[in-house]
This record gives C-alpha cells, sequence and structure tokens, in this order.
C-alpha cells in the first residue's frame, strides 16, 4: 500500500500500483470514497490510523468490482461509518441490468459483485457528501458520480478520467491500463461528463486508478479533444 497527500484535506490510497482510494478529512473525522477491490480493508483502515481521525463516511463512485469490492469488509469493522451508493449503480448491483428509458442499448458492462451492506443514502448527483458535492457523471457506469471538494478544489472523479498511462476519458483506448475503456458502458456520454467536469477548473485531479494530477486543466482538455477525434 502506498498513500500519497493530494491536498490538505484528501489522502490518496494506491493498492497494487493500480488502484485508489481517498480519505477525505472532515470537521467529524474522515470521509472515504471507494473501498478498493476484496482485500483492502486493512489497508484502508490502517492508513485513516495515520492521519489519526475514524472514518465517518463510505462513499462509492460506482459499484464495479474494484471499487465497492471491500465494503462489506469495511462495514462489518466500521458499522457506525455511513454508507452513500449511487443510486443508478446500487440497482445494477443489485442484479438488475435492465436499461432505463433514454440509456440506449449499450450493454452493461465490468464486473459488479452483489454486496451485504445495505446504503444509508443513494446518490444521484447534487447532494452534499461532508465537505464533498456529489456530481452525477455517466458514462463509464450508469450512475457514475464524482466528487468536488467544494474548499480546496480536489476533483475525485473515479473512472470518469484514469492517468495511468497518461490523461485519458473513460471508454479511450489507454495501453497502459486498458480496463477502465473495457469496462465502460458508453464512452460518448462519458466525453460529456468529461466536459462537464472540466468546466469545474478542478486544482487537482484525483482519479480512480493512476497518480493524482495537480493544475489538471490543460491535460484534461488534451483527454477531451483526443476524445472528440
Amino acid at each position: 500500500m502506498r498513500t500519497i497527500t493530494v491536498s490538505d484535506n484528501v489522502t490518496q490510497i494506491t493498492r497494487l500500483r493500480a488502484m485508489n482510494a481517498y480519505l477525505v478529512r472532515e470537521q467529524d473525522g474522515l470521509t472515504l470514497i471507494d473501498t478498493m477491490a476484496g482485500g483492502s480493508a486493512k489497508q484502508i483502515i490502517a492508513a485513516a490510523q495515520a492521519l489519526q481521525a475514524p472514518i465517518k463516511r463510505i462513499a462509492l463512485t460506482h459499484c464495479h468490482s474494484d471499487h465497492i469490492g471491500s465494503l462489506d469488509d469495511l462495514h462489518a469493522q466500521l458499522p457506525d461509518a455511513e454508507v452513500l451508493v449511487p443510486g443508478r449503480d446500487a440497482r445494477i448491483s443489485a442484479g438488475d441490468r435492465s436499461l432505463l428509458p433514454g440509456e440506449g442499448d449499450r450493454r452493461i458492462k465490468g464486473g459488479w459483485p452483489k454486496v451485504a451492506s445495505k446504503p444509508d443514502a443513494l446518490l444521484e448527483g447534487g447532494e452534499t457528501v461532508g465537505s464533498l458535492r456529489a456530481l452525477a457523471s455517466p458514462g463509464h457506469t450508469p450512475g457514475h458520480i464524482a466528487f468536488f471538494h467544494t474548499q480546496d478544489g480536489t476533483l475525485i472523479c473515479g473512472d470518469a478520467f484514469q492517468t495511468l498511462g497518461g490523461v485519458t476519458v473513460a471508454g479511450q483506448p489507454n495501453w497502459r491500463f486498458p480496463l477502465v475503456k473495457l469496462a465502460t458502458w458508453d464512452p460518448e456520454r462519458a466525453l460529456q461528463s468529461a466536459k462537464e467536469l472540466r468546466a469545474l477548473a478542478p486544482s487537482a485531479l484525483a482519479p480512480g486508478h493512476g497518480r493524482p494530477v495537480r493544475d489538471p486543466t490543460e491535460e484534461m482538455d488534451a483527454a477531451i479533444a483526443k476524445g472528440r477525434r
């Protein structure tokens, strides 16, 4: 496990050099964004202990296995932590892969493990999660959510962007880590979501896969331009 300080408020946790979760410092403790694959609970709890603060809430960007895989283990050890899950993705994770009106006919991709933990709240976008604003960013999955730190401008973007092998939008080819593209449901919607996230002019880009990027707007612009082509 490796930890990187993204900002005074945000710490990145990396496992197997490819999967990230984030601890966000709040007035009452920590918000955890994503749980990585199964077997990550011990490392996440150790990182929180190093920050000398309790995990008060667990929020997910989406419900693919490399983001939700350790939720049940964490919830068993942190039963008082609030669990917040994208509502659209929770339905898929429960086994319903039918598409809703307006979603087209693209096949839903990726691994969707069923979990026992029941969410305390379902996210649709627009909610406040501690110091973060939840942002609907569909494309990689139908219910994908990004989180924007309202105080320091860090964008925790899940798989809307990745930075392994360079900054790319979900659905774009990436030779170093092709799994995000392979698991992306709708590349056109992913590109539109990327444009909307770029419009926030974040101070740092904190992806689900890859290093954090500070002052990322030029690299986000280049990735979006590549997606248009």
